[in-house]
């Protein structure tokens, strides 16, 4: 009996945030995790590795992420010499901007 309430209780458990993303999104963080976690925190809780470059989770306060949609595209060109200058196809930058705004939420 305790064996089966266990069983019902996680599969009552709530998806994580990972889980519940759109396919969009999903491609997104992995995109954003495998380029630029190094740096930027990706997430919605750790601090950034580089103290100079903001969480993405602070982005929508700052500006609108569909803001980014043509420096994306047309390449991230920045101030500091340790960022480097990413160019995106058109899917990559949707693929972003989606998990960007799951970072609203």
């Amino acid at each position: 009996m305790m064996m089966l309430a266990v069983v019902a209780a996680l599969w009552s458990w709530p998806a994580t945030s990972e889980e519940a993303l759109s396919p969009e999104a999903q491609r997104g963080l992995v995109f954003v995790r495998t380029l630029c976690s190094h740096c930027h925190s990706v997430d919605r809780i750790s601090k950034s590795p580089l103290s100079i470059a903001p969480p993405f989770r602070t982005l929508h306060e700052r500006y609108p992420v569909e803001s980014l949609q043509e420096s994306l595209a047309e390449g991230i060109i920045t101030g500091h010499p340790s960022m480097p200058e990413f160019q995106l196809d058109p899917g990559q930058v949707a693929d972003v901007i989606a998990y960007l705004k799951s970072l609203e939420r």
